[in-house]
């Protein structure tokens, strides 16, 4: 359980890096940055368009708009830039000790 626990956590940390990479390409349309920040802030905020007290519908708004503002951003973000930011490796934390 812990390994499925620790894997889901690096996946997340993985696709997170690469949303953030697309976000801050030169490349990128603008309309894709905006969509990215509107699903970060949307995840982010304390407040819903649905409040989450009301059953199934409250939750199910956070399962759509996220993932869905996500997506079409990422349409519209073109492949190269897509490629570029997946094969990146992730900036690597100087350790002091």
């Amino acid at each position: 359980m812990k390994e499925k626990l620790a894997a889901a956590r690096r996946s997340l940390k993985r696709e997170f890096d690469f949303y953030r990479r697309v976000a801050k390409h030169s490349e990128t349309p603008r309309l894709a940055k905006i969509l990215l920040g509107l699903a970060i802030g949307y995840a982010l905020l304390p407040f819903d368009l649905i409040p989450d007290f009301i059953p199934v519908i409250g939750q199910l708004d956070d399962a759509l708009i996220v993932p869905g503002l996500i997506l079409l951003a990422l349409k519209i973000v073109p492949q190269e830039v897509k490629t570029e930011c997946r094969v990146t490796p992730p900036p690597s934390v100087p350790v002091e000790l």
